[in-house]
């Protein structure tokens, strides 16, 4: 059985958080593929500050110069329309077939808000979710919306379930302690040069270095 696995996002930009979750999953669940979705046009956040090629240019440079091997599914933003994870998992799963497993990887502040998602209860019908903690998220079935806590805590599985079966399980990962917003990097990098040139040059850095020499170059984040 094949077992791919999906991480999704703005990548607005692509940022240190982004990689280390990747990274554990990769590690955790040892993938036959790891794919990389950016948003096409996010129906819940803003419009976007970057264009889809330099997101993708971005995302290239962070996961090779993290040596993590990774596909770029490009169907967001191929997409017309709203993006919604509910069709991208339905695309991939027409692709791969009935029997292959299939994890959607996110972090804790995602599954806070998963009940606001579309058709979210139909999500577990065609992947695993992968869910990492976050520092100030909790994943704790008393910090979660009603829903999402009763819909989880009936579908608690462990990494080797999520391999070998196509389908329907939660696995929580609570080694994860990133936390980064591409937010907080965009205000930074539009304050100042100065203030951009220190993120790189943090011992734990925010962003990767040859991302934001991509930024640097292209002119990007800057109003």
């Amino acid at each position: 059985m094949s077992c791919t696995a999906l991480l999704g996002g703005s990548f607005d930009p692509v940022h240190a958080g982004h990689v280390a979750l990747a990274k554990l999953f990769q590690d955790l669940l040892r993938p036959d593929q790891l794919r990389i979705v950016p948003a096409g046009n996010p129906y819940q956040k803003a419009p976007l500050h970057a264009s889809a090629q330099d997101r993708v240019a971005m995302l290239q440079l962070a996961f090779n110069d993290a040596q993590l091997p990774i596909v770029i599914d490009r169907q967001e933003i191929e997409r017309s329309g709203p993006s919604y994870t509910i069709d991208t998992l339905r695309q991939v799963r027409a692709e791969l077939g009935p029997g292959a497993a299939i994890v959607f990887l996110m972090g804790a502040d995602q599954l806070m808000h998963l009940d606001s998602w579309q058709d979210w209860q139909s999500l577990f019908g065609l992947a695993h979710i992968g869910v990492a903690a976050r520092p100030g998220y909790s994943l704790a079935a008393a910090s979660l919306p009603p829903a999402v806590a009763d819909m989880i805590s009936v579908r608690q599985g462990s990494l080797d379930q999520l391999r070998t079966t196509p389908s329907g399980k939660v696995f929580l990962a609570e080694t994860l302690a990133v936390d980064i917003s591409a937010t907080q990097i965009r205000a930074a990098l539009l304050a100042q040069d100065s203030v951009a040139i220190s993120i790189a040059n943090k011992t734990s850095s925010l962003i990767p270095p040859v991302v934001l020499d991509y930024i640097q170059q292209h002119q990007l984040y800057k109003n």
